[in-house]
């Protein structure tokens, strides 16, 4: 990290909407529906009210990761295409900001999830916002290129909280909910990585493109899609599965699969604006694939007390 206590400020003062886009809006959204299906799919069921506040609870401690986040990284942002705009980078929100807003909401999130549904999930989720701010973003993403690979626990223990909401416990169904999270999390950015690795250069990020190259990236990208495949499409024979995840999980894991070999079949002498399409697309799919999945575990558990979800 940088010097960055000196940014300088911008030319108007911070908005409201700069605050909130520190808290990553985007990637808050997977994070509540995650937590959401997870807390939906436990088999206890969950007062409105409590279950409203908690999602809500735990989307504020993942804003407060993002800020946290934000703040760390600022100096690479300020490099990268991608992330030049970002509040911090940009001027119109100052370091020393974001950091007490990330260590406020930590903080309230923590102990309202406490109050709001039970310590062990308070517990997961003061762990998860340490993950993601400490593990992740000060050490792993700049000191190895498995970084987003031990990286993407953090964004895959969403459904494990919600469960634990609902149930005050592990489970095996947790785990494998955080498991297709965890799978998906490396092909999904090394694709990302691939058709804008100049930002991952420009930041000396050494992310998996830049240590390896990119046809180590792709042949990854395709060994990870191959085990995630078979992760995905063997859960719809478990509990959180069902007719309807499995259809789902079979027709999204050949297109994964097949955009994966394309990417796989890619080489240097190929055009690269062919390259660059082939790659963006297996990336545009890649959001879709973990919504539609979840999206499938919803529909069973939504289904399932009415005997026509599950097997």
């Amino acid at each position: 990290m940088t010097d960055i206590t000196n940014t300088p400020a911008g030319e108007h003062e911070a908005q409201l909407g700069d605050y909130f886009a520190l808290l990553k809006p985007r990637v808050m959204q997977l994070v509540v529906f995650t937590a959401l299906v997870g807390m939906l799919a436990a088999p206890v069921s969950v007062h409105p009210v409590i279950g409203f506040a908690s999602i809500l609870f735990v989307a504020i401690g993942a804003g407060a990761s993002g800020a946290l986040n934000m703040w760390w990284d600022a100096d690479i942002d300020a490099v990268m295409r991608r992330t030049s705009k970002r509040p911090i980078p940009a001027g119109k929100v100052q370091p020393g900001e974001a950091l007490a807003l990330g260590v406020a909401l930590s903080g309230l999130s923590v102990m309202m999830l406490a109050l709001s549904a039970n310590l062990l999930a308070a517990a997961m989720l003061a762990f998860t916002i340490f993950f993601y701010a400490v593990i992740y973003s000060m050490w792993l993403k700049r000191a190895t290129p498995q970084n987003i690979v031990i990286g993407g626990a953090a964004g895959a223990f969403p459904p494990v909280i919600g469960w634990i909401i609902a149930t005050g416990s592990f489970s095996v169904e947790a785990w494998l909910m955080f498991a297709l999270i965890f799978m998906w999390t490396p092909p999904h950015f090394w694709a990302l990585a691939l058709f804008m690795r100049s930002d991952y250069d420009d930041a000396d990020v050494p992310m998996l493109t830049v240590t390896h190259g990119r046809p180590s990236t792709r042949r990854h990208i395709m060994a990870y899609t191959m085990l995630l495949a078979v992760l995905a499409v063997g859960s719809g024979f478990t509990a959180i599965g069902g007719y309807i995840y499995l259809s789902f999980a079979i027709v999204l894991n050949a297109l994964f699969l097949i955009g994966a070999y394309r990417i796989w079949q890619r080489d240097e002498v190929m055009a690269e604006a062919d390259s660059y399409l082939v790659e963006r697309k297996f990336f545009r799919l890649s959001l879709y694939y973990l919504f539609l999945h979840f999206g499938a575990i919803l529909i069973e558990a939504t289904l399932r007390p009415y005997g026509l979800g599950g097997w």
